[in-house]
Parts: C-alpha cells; sequence; structure tokens
C-alpha cells in the first residue's frame, strides 16, 4: 500500500509541476515608460459605482465570526471616503441611472451591511445621519424574527438574541429616508450538504444531497424551496417597512442562475455578491463587492479600494482527474490532499479541474465526474474536489470540459471527413471522435450535460477543451451539408476545396459556428449558476495551433 500511495504521490506531483512548467514564462522585462498605467490613476467609466460591504460593528474588540469592525474604524473609514471624494448613491439613484434617467456621481460609493445586527441601529445609523448618507441593509429574516431571551442559530454558533436588530429597529431604518432595506436570504443562511462525501455549501445556490437515499434536489424541489424563503423574506419586509425589497444580497456571496430568475419573479431588481471589481448601473444582476473584514486599518482600507479595478493576476495549474481518482477510498483521499497542499504551496489562484474521465488519455470522453442524463458517472468526485479546493486552497476553480468528443450513443452524428482521395466520409480516427456540431441531437445533448454540470457543482468558470475544431475535410456528415446549403454553401466538399475564397468563407463559417456554440453551452451553464460564471482566457486554454487544418475555436474570453 505504501509503495502504491508513493507512486500517485509522484505522479500527482510531477504532473502537476509539468503544467505548471508548461505555463510558466520567464517575466519580460518592461521600462517604466512602457508599462501600462494604474487604473486607479484613471477615471472611473461612467455610471460605475463602487460597493463596499460591512457586517457587525462593535465599539469593543471587533469579533471576526461576525466579520465585525469597531465603531472607531468605521468612523475613520466614512471619514477617508468624505475626504477622499467619493460620493455615497441610494439604491434608487443606482436603478434611476439603470434607467438611463441619472447619471451617476463620479467615485460613486454605494455602502451596504449584511446579517440583519443590532448595531445598524446603535452604531451605523447615528453615522449614516452625521454623514447624510444613504445605506443598503439587508438582515436575515429568521435571525431578525428570533423570540426575545432566545439564543439565535448562527450558522451553528449558539449567539444571543441581542446581537440582532429587531423588526422594530428595521421599520425604523426605513422610514429614517436613508437606508434601503434589501433581503439576505429568510432563513438560507447556512451551510448544506451538497455531495456525497459531505461537504456543506451555500444553500441558496447548491442542490441538496440526500445521503439517505443518494439523491440530488430535483429542480421541482430546489425551486420551491428557494421560492418559499424568497416569498416568506419579501413578505415579511414588505409588511414592515411598506416597501417591496428590491435589493437582494447573496450569503457568502454564492450565486446561483436559478435563484436569481426566482428573485427576479418576486420583484427583485439587483444582486450583490462579493466578488471583485467595480460595479456599473448597466448590469444589477452581478454587482461586485468589497468585503470590508478583519477590521483594517485605515492603510488597509485605502489600499482595498485603490486596488479594486486592477486586473487579477492568474497563476493557473491544469488539474487531471484521473490521477486523483482511486476505488481505494483511503487511497483517493489521500490523493485530494496531497493535490490541495501542493496547489497552497504553489500560491496557485485559478485551478482548471478536469470533469470528465479519460483514463486512456485519447480524449474521447465516455464517462464524467458529476452526474448526467447521457454518460455514466465514473465518481461523484468533480464538486468535492472542487469544494475543496476552493475553501482549503482559496482557489478558484473551472470546469475542465470538452466541446464535442463525448462518446454518445452511436445513434447521435458524428463530425465527419471527406477523403480527397477515395471520396470515402467518415469520422477521423485521427482526431478526436466529436460529435457534429450541425446535429440537433447532438447539440441538445451536449447542452444537457453541460446543465447537468452546473447543477451538481460549485466552480467560477468553463474552460473549454481543445476538441472544438474542424479540419479543412470537415463536416460531411448529412446535418452538415444541409446547414452549408442553407448558407449559399456547395454541399459538396471537394467544390469548396476547389475554390480559394469559398474555402476561406467556408473556414469562417464553421469557426464562427463552433463559437456560438460554446457560447450558448456557456449560456446554458450561467442559466443555473449565475451571471457571473466566466469562461477561461484565450491565451490559457490547451490549443494545438501547430497543425494548420485545424481550425480551433473557443468562446471569447472574458
Amino acid at each position: 500500500m505504501m509503495k502504491r500511495w508513493l507512486l500517485a504521490a509522484r505522479v500527482i506531483v510531477g504532473w502537476m509541476m509539468m503544467s505548471m512548467c508548461a505555463l510558466a514564462a520567464a517575466p519580460r522585462y518592461l521600462p517604466p515608460a512602457e508599462r501600462p498605467p494604474l487604473y486607479a490613476d484613471q477615471r472611473w467609466p461612467t455610471n460605475s459605482f463602487l460597493v463596499l460591504g460591512w457586517h457587525d460593528v462593535e465599539d469593543g474588540a471587533a469579533d471576526q465570526r461576525y466579520l465585525s469592525v469597531r465603531t472607531s474604524a468605521l468612523n475613520d473609514q466614512f471619514a477617508w471616503l468624505h475626504d477622499n471624494g467619493y460620493h455615497p448613491i441610494s439604491v434608487q439613484q443606482v436603478v434611476d441611472a439603470h434607467a438611463g434617467k441619472i447619471t451617476l456621481p463620479e467615485k460613486a460609493v454605494l455602502l451596504t451591511f449584511d446579517d440583519g445586527y443590532s448595531s445598524f441601529s446603535t452604531r451605523v445609523l447615528p453615522l449614516l445621519r452625521l454623514f447624510k448618507w444613504p445605506a443598503l441593509w439587508a438582515p436575515v429574516g429568521s435571525w431578525v424574527d428570533a423570540p426575545q431571551n432566545s439564543l439565535v442559530d448562527f450558522g451553528g454558533l449558539k449567539t444571543p438574541r441581542g446581537k440582532f436588530a429587531t423588526w422594530k429597529m428595521v421599520r425604523e431604518a426605513s422610514e429614517s429616508g436613508l437606508v434601503e432595506v434589501g433581503a439576505h436570504t429568510w432563513a438560507s443562511h447556512y451551510g448544506i450538504q451538497a455531495n456525497p462525501q459531505g461537504s456543506l455549501e451555500p444553500a441558496v445556490a447548491n442542490r441538496l444531497y440526500d445521503k439517505t437515499r443518494g439523491q440530488y434536489e430535483t429542480d421541482a424541489q430546489f425551486e420551491q424551496r428557494i421560492r418559499a424563503d424568497l416569498q416568506r423574506i419579501s413578505n415579511k419586509i414588505k409588511e414592515v417597512t411598506g416597501k417591496a425589497p428590491r435589493a437582494w444580497v447573496w450569503p457568502y456571496g454564492a450565486v446561483s442562475g436559478t435563484t436569481l430568475k426566482l428573485a427576479h419573479q418576486e420583484g427583485y431588481q439587483m444582486a450583490f455578491t462579493l466578488n471583485q471589481g467595480l460595479a456599473n448601473a448597466a448590469n444589477l444582476e452581478d454587482i461586485p463587492r468589497v468585503l470590508i473584514s478583519n477590521n483594517p486599518s485605515l492603510r488597509s482600507f485605502a489600499s482595498q479600494i485603490a486596488q479594486v479595478r486592477e486586473p487579477e493576476t492568474m497563476r493557473v495549474m491544469h488539474i487531471d482527474l484521473d490521477y486523483v481518482y482511486d476505488k481505494n477510498q483511503a487511497q483517493q483521499r489521500k490523493n485530494i490532499d496531497l493535490l490541495i497542499q501542493r496547489v497552497f504551496d504553489m500560491k496557485i489562484t485559478h485551478v482548471f479541474l478536469q470533469a470528465y474521465a479519460d483514463p486512456k488519455g485519447d480524449g474521447n470522453v465516455n464517462a464524467l465526474y458529476f452526474r448526467s442524463r447521457w454518460l455514466p458517472m465514473r465518481a461523484d468526485l468533480f464538486n468535492f474536489v472542487s469544494w475543496q479546493l476552493q475553501t482549503r486552497a482559496g482557489v478558484k476553480v473551472y470546469a475542465w470540459m470538452p466541446v464535442l468528443a463525448f462518446g454518445l450513443d452511436p445513434s447521435v452524428p458524428r463530425v465527419a471527413a471527406w477523403s480527397p482521395d477515395n471520396g470515402r466520409i467518415a469520422p477521423d480516427t485521427r482526431h478526436y471522435l466529436r460529435l457534429s456540431p450541425w446535429s440537433a441531437v447532438a447539440r441538445q445533448r451536449i447542452n444537457d450535460i453541460y446543465e447537468d454540470l452546473a447543477r451538481h457543482a460549485n466552480f467560477s468558470g468553463i474552460l473549454f477543451h481543445d476538441d472544438a475544431f474542424l479540419t479543412d475535410f470537415e463536416d460531411a456528415s448529412p446535418d452538415a451539408l444541409k446547414a452549408y446549403r442553407a448558407a449559399g454553401f456547395p454541399d459538396n466538399l471537394a467544390q469548396i476545396r476547389a475554390n480559394p475564397q469559398m474555402l476561406a468563407r467556408w473556414t469562417r463559417f464553421k469557426s464562427l459556428a463552433l463559437i456560438d456554440f460554446t457560447r450558448q453551452l456557456t449560456q446554458t451553464v450561467r442559466a443555473v449558476r449565475g451571471p457571473q460564471v466566466k469562461t477561461a482566457p484565450q491565451h490559457l486554454r490547451h490549443a494545438d495551433t501547430g497543425s494548420a487544418e485545424r481550425n480551433l475555436v473557443c468562446a471569447e474570453s472574458e
């Protein structure tokens, strides 16, 4: 067993080191005059605004179980914002800017406070009145609704009732004219078991895994659970303030496209995450926020704000789950622990994690590491490893997925190559065996697989594999020929290739079709996981640029 463990460890570490070496390049020296200026020194785009997110405020020690800051620190932070030309804005101003009625001031900032602590009424509201500044307050309904003299279950931490506000405080804050009351769920600010291994993931953004039945929540069950929560918090806020809430604040910053759709149906107009960046009134579905935690010094606070627009440095590692998987669960867990330690030690920021099984290494995908309608599952492993990497190594995980090379039922049309030597039309076994992107059946099933991934896993983005290509002799399948005719091309590849201008137009036509398909897959994932899902930057994707015949395409980087 020890020899087996050492062999597995060497394979994993060696593979990862090679992956990093392949991506690493010596930094090129740039003279100061050629270096790009800091975004902090440039004007903000029109209707941009900064969003700051606080939680509890305490006069004494700042308890980080509640992400507290001291009252004196908050006062200093407000004063710094005032002295440095920031203009606090209201939710209504953001809505009006979105509608084109107004333009937000330069260096606009929206102040937000989460969870519903009583300190908002006793410490924050007096400061807001002093500065005459608006703010957004998003309480968790069940915490504010807890009976007097009870203990509140704060994520497993039994907390005195007095830590949290009352509905009377919420009403008074709303009546101040300075505070917009948003929603932070009624009772969904906690983690649920989201996979067989027991990972606790944000309840509002993930499907519950029932370990007794060995099944995940269905779409209907998930939507019923979320809709009930949305309706209860919305109705209570409207009852207390007389106004329907329109700002939704994600617990833990964890987003769900399905939940966002339901929130829109309940009248919510904007949703706040904890992603990095500057917000803009043009996009109210994915509003980033700067989280203020650890009671930062004023210098650290100012530094956080100054760096909010700077591009994120990416230190990337590709990870092949086939090297981590083991039939022996104890060995597999050791592999995962070793992997996470290596990722942490190498200061990785982004992991491109293989979500499909390819133990033969031929690129033809016949099994997956998540549950799907159309392919068998080798192991329910992707979500667990992804969550472990996010929570223990602090990285962002992108799901590394094929585009066309899925080994579905033989009845689903494949890409076919035309042979100029004998005119034969058949799949080219020298390349990945790919499904035809012009087959409606193939496209739907691939979309289904991506939708299944989004339902059953937690991740930040998608890395499209290098199988999204067509050679100069592909695709000659019946569905492809039909598409060529509809686009004004002959349905004869020899005829197309004989005309250089037509060949160039045909090549571009195929490229655009593949790009459109990857965009469609991205939207399929976002519909379930949320609009924050990214696609991997172009220069970090696997690509075979040495083949003149290949026309490699991926969705545009974001």
